[in-house]
Parts: structure tokens; sequence; C-alpha cells
């Protein structure tokens, strides 16, 4: 029996609802293009596995807890496939999504990292944003043709097995910040490259409930302390003082441009100060 082109790793934790949604897109292409689909739970989830199994995803699930890294070297171990596609639990894969990869794939054979556009959907609209900022949650694009690029997004990242040979695996030691990103500087050091595929792109979702104001500020004071350490692991935070401006000017962003997506970035400004301040 043949290697699959491919394994799907979902990493997942307690988001039976996203992770349906995301299975529900990416099965039909994964059984049409002969890909693997393999789930990772992060600690015990029974509903998350009754989800997987109803969308004949392959499972593998940990005791306890062991954090979004530990989760993707699982799926390494597990996949059957040489190409590890790596995508979050909250996305939406369209139906050329996959197709779209896996030729770049075979087209590019001195490349072996791949990434390609995330598009942030904030279902019921969100707050009011001016439009002036990056969304409130991970997106990128890097425009319409191919190109290479200096990272990828955990979203939407396929590896070859070889790069895992090379580099080694994820570092489970970094949680919620920079996780993803310590493992390509490590691919970058050792002369590797990402390859940007402009037509494998896939929405990146939060539900209405998600989307409130609350939520999303919520989310990105988290965002926000993860991020200040991730830039002290690479010897790149900046000064308290530059912090405090960044958050002042965020507050102001609010009355100035009439836009809520200021206090989101205020949150996030805030979870880097708290962080700084070792508090």
């Amino acid at each position: 029996m043949s290697a699959p082109p491919a394994t799907i790793v979902v990493p997942t934790r307690d988001r039976p609802g996203y992770l349906d949604v995301a299975l529900a897109s990416l099965a039909p292409q994964a059984a049409a293009l002969g890909a693997e689909l393999l789930v990772v739970l992060d600690g015990p989830d029974e509903t998350s596995a009754a989800v997987a199994a109803g969308r004949n995803a392959r499972v593998v699930a940990f005791d306890a807890p062991r954090g979004l890294n530990a989760a993707r070297n699982a799926g390494v171990d597990a996949a059957f496939a040489d190409l590890i596609v790596f995508v979050d639990d909250d996305v939406h894969a369209p139906p050329s999504w996959l197709g779209a990869l896996l030729a770049a794939v075979a087209a590019t054979p001195e490349r072996d990292v791949f990434t390609g556009p995330i598009r942030a959907v904030l279902e019921g609209g969100g707050p009011h944003l001016c439009g002036r900022d990056a969304p409130p949650i991970t997106a990128f694009d890097a425009g319409p043709a191919d190109t290479d690029v200096p990272l990828g997004w955990g979203a939407n990242l396929a590896i070859r097995r070889s790069a895992f040979e090379t580099v080694g695996r994820f570092d489970e030691s970094i949680h919620n910040g920079g996780d993803e990103e310590e493992w390509q500087e490590r691919h970058r050091g050792a002369g590797g490259h990402v390859r940007y595929v402009a037509a494998a792109a896939l929405d990146h979702r939060r539900t209405a409930a998600d989307a409130t104001l609350r939520k999303l500020a919520r989310a990105g004071y988290h965002r926000g302390r993860a991020g200040r350490r991730n830039d002290v692991r690479k010897g790149a935070a900046p000064s308290l003082g530059r912090e405090l401006l960044t958050f002042a000017g965020c507050c102001l962003h609010v009355p100035r441009r009439l836009c809520l997506g200021g206090v989101i970035m205020a949150a996030h400004s805030a979870g880097r100060i708290r962080e700084a301040t070792g508090r």
C-alpha cells in the first residue's frame, strides 16, 4: 500500500464546534486526493473524538494537555505521508485548497516548507473596525503570486518529513506564541526557505459568539503576553517605555478613527506591558 500524498494534521483542544466545521471542509478534498486526515486531541475530549470519527479522521489523543507543539510532534510521528500539512481547528478550507497546495509541492521540489494565505473571517461582522490595521485574529497575505517568504503560520503550513529529519522537532517548551516560528528559525538557519502558495488559501474563523469585542480583546491580551515572551526569547523585546508609547497610541486610535480595533490593540499592548513588568 503506497503512502498518501499528504497527512493533514489538525491539533485541537475542547473546541468540537470549530473542529466539525474544519473537518467538514477538509474531509471531502482529502478523500478525493487520497490524503490522510489526522486529528490530535490535546487532552481527553470525547466530543471532539466523536466529531473526528464522524468525519473519517484518524485520532491520536493525549491523556492530559501537553500543548500545541507537542500535538504537532505527535502528528508528525503518527503521519503516514512524507508531506505533513498542519492546520488549526478553527479554519475552513475551500475545495481548491489541498489541490493547489499539492500541485505547488510537486512543482517545487527544492522547497520543503510551504504556506498559503490565511483570511480572517469574523462571523456576524464583529466589532466596527476602520480597516487600517491588521485583523484581530491571525491573517496572512503575501500577494497574488507564489514566492518565498520569511515565515508561515501554523494555521496553514506544510512541511516535508525530510525537513524534520534535518532540523528536528517542534520545541514543546514554547506555548502560545512563537511556537512554529522557532522551528522555522532553525530551518532558515540550516539554509531552508518557505514557499508561499498564493492559490492555497483558507479561512481563519471566529464565530459570532467569539467575535465580540470582549472576547477578541481578551484573546488579544493573552496574545500580547505570549508575543512579548517570544520577543524576549529572540532578544528583540522593546523597552518598557516603547511598550507604553505603543499602548498610548492604541488608546488614541479609538477616538481618532472611531474604531473599536483600538480597544483590541490596546488589550494586546496591555498584555505585553504586563509581561514586561513581570506582574
